[in-house]
Parts: structure tokens; sequence; C-alpha cells
């Protein structure tokens, strides 16, 4: 039987009740009828003070994988053992997760317009509220997403690697990848670091679907981040494979249309000048070729046979120190 949720208009951690799991309803913005588009949270709250770590999933609406990161690490943690605050938000862009979509009522990328507007469009104000209502309660954020549709990724990190805190806090992920990206990107990451917030964002996967090894991926990381800063007593679990450490990447595009294949796995290294791609006409004849630009890792890649030019082959990234 479900219990009753309480609805809050703003957020405050310090009210949230000591040694339990609190669920509640945040008001964040209204809809077309006036009525109140909500946004759940999860706290548990240690008996001892001590930092906050902040959990988002669903910034996009089909990224699913997030969500039962979330739901399963409140199942697992003792909060009679914890050390300061973890909140959990499995839903940020709750429109477009109702639609099934990627991409926000007003057809924007939420995770490109942070930190939003007080007084902008529909999307930049539902950032805005969502940096200024919850993002700004943390002491850490975990941003956790997926790929998107036609494409499929590696496990793998994004993070700003010159910052020790957010450099360490990507390395206790173990992921297979992990991309230095700095702030001032315009995503929900981003602003945490401008913010002083350390953030990382994790890719976990495929979009539209729930994906137990990386479901179990995300969750170990997330594990060994709470370990590690003391908030929970949970031992950090090694990876057994080296991640590899990207300085940069980038996507490589078609110029021109047809029936794509893109032949090497995610997290294969590619060689410059080995083939990456095969197009075809609509009667099977190969009209184009392509070749990897450089020597790199696929970090993910494109699955959706039908492309127009300027359609997406593989992200590459560049690995550190070659």
């Amino acid at each position: 039987m479900e219990t009753k949720v309480e609805v809050l208009k703003e957020l405050n951690i310090n009210k949230a009740p000591k040694g339990t799991i609190s669920r509640y309803w945040l008001e964040i913005v209204k809809d077309g009828m006036g009525l109140p588009i909500r946004i759940p949270v999860i706290i548990a709250k240690g008996k001892t003070k001590g930092k906050t770590v902040g959990l988002t999933a669903a910034v996009h609406g089909n990224e699913l994988n997030g969500i039962p990161v979330i739901q399963r690490l409140f199942n697992e943690i003792d909060v009679k053992q914890l050390r300061g605050t973890i909140v959990g938000i499995p839903i940020l862009n709750v429109p477009s997760f109702l639609r099934k979509k990627r991409r926000f009522l007003d057809g924007t990328d939420l995770n490109h317009i942070m930190p939003g507007k007080p007084e902008g469009t529909v999307s930049q104000v539902y950032a805005y509220r969502i940096i200024n209502k919850i993002i700004k309660h943390f002491d850490y954020l975990v941003d956790l997403h997926t790929a998107s549709n036609g494409r499929i990724n590696s496990y793998y990190i994004r993070a700003d690697m010159s910052d020790e805190v957010v450099r360490k806090m990507a390395l206790l992920q173990n992921a297979q990848i992990i991309v230095h990206n700095p702030p001032s990107d315009g995503t929900l990451r981003g602003t945490a670091d401008e913010l002083d917030i350390p953030a990382i964002t994790l890719e976990v996967g495929n979009p539209n679907l729930f994906q137990k090894g990386m479901i179990r991926d995300g969750l170990t990381g997330i594990h060994n981040l709470l370990g590690h800063f003391k908030i929970t007593d949970s031992e950090v679990e090694e990876l057994s494979t080296e991640t590899i450490i990207c300085k940069k990447s980038y996507w490589v595009y078609t110029d021109t249309g047809g029936l794509l294949t893109v032949h090497p796995e995610v997290t294969q290294i590619v060689k410059k000048g080995e083939k990456i791609a095969t197009l075809r006409n609509v009667f099977g004849d190969i009209i184009k070729e392509y070749t990897a630009p450089e020597y790199g890792v696929v970090i993910g890649k494109s699955v959706s046979p039908v492309n127009q030019a300027g359609g997406r082959i593989l992200h590459l990234g560049i690995i550190k120190n070659l």
C-alpha cells in the first residue's frame, strides 16, 4: 500500500528527519492548466552531520537507467549508519519522462541551457528552478545519463579532471572511459561545477530501457564514492581493468546520406585511417567509406542505419598522453 507523500514548495533538507529516509513531491512549475508539475525527491538523512550528496537522473526524459540506480541505492543504504545526507531525484525532467521524449516541451535540450533563466522560455524557467530549488543544496553531484535515440554508449564519465575532488569522484566510478570536460558548457554538471559543487556525469548505457549490468555498475560506483567520502561504510571496489582517460572527445559525422553501418564496437581502440563505417545507397551499393581521423577509443556510436548528411557515426575519445 502506498503511503501519503508530503508536497513541498521549497526543498529544505535541514527539516528532513534524522535517521530516516523521507519521500517528497517538490513543486517546480505549473502547467497550462495551472496545475503543479512535481518532481520526486528522496532524502536519506543520517543522525550524524556531514556532507550532502545529490543524485539526479532523467534530465532527458528517455534516459531511464539512472532511475533504478537511485531507487536501489536507497534500498541498500543503512541510514542509521549514515554520516550526512543523500538526496535522490530519480526523474528531473518530468514532462519529457511522461511523454517518453528526450527533449523538453518546447523542443529544447534541457541539459544544454543550464542554469536557465528566472524569466525566460518554458525550458529556461524549468532549468532555473532545478538549479535554485534543488542543486544548490548539494555538496557533491552525480548526474546520471544514457545515450540518445539511435545510439549506444560505453559506461563512461564526463568530469573536469583538472579539479582534484572531481577527478577522484570520476575515478571511483570504475568506468570503462573518462572524458575530461571543463565546466561552463551549459550542462547540469558544468553549472554545478561553476557553483563550486564538485560534479560528474555518469553515462550509463542506452536510452528507453533498463540494462541490469549498467545499473549494477552505476550503483557500485556511487557506493564507492559514498564510502570514500565517509558518508557510508561502503568498501571501495577496485576495477579489474584500467580506466581509459581521454583528454577530449568529439563526434565523427557523415557528409552525405544513406544506410550506415558502423564497424567498431564501443570501447574499441581505432587507429588513424582505419575504416570505421560504410555507407550504402538504397540499392545496396557502397557509396562511401569513412575512416578514423586519428587514434582514439570508441565511446559511443550510431546503431540506426538510416543516416542523413550530417548524421553521427561515432563518438571518438582522444586518449591522454599519447
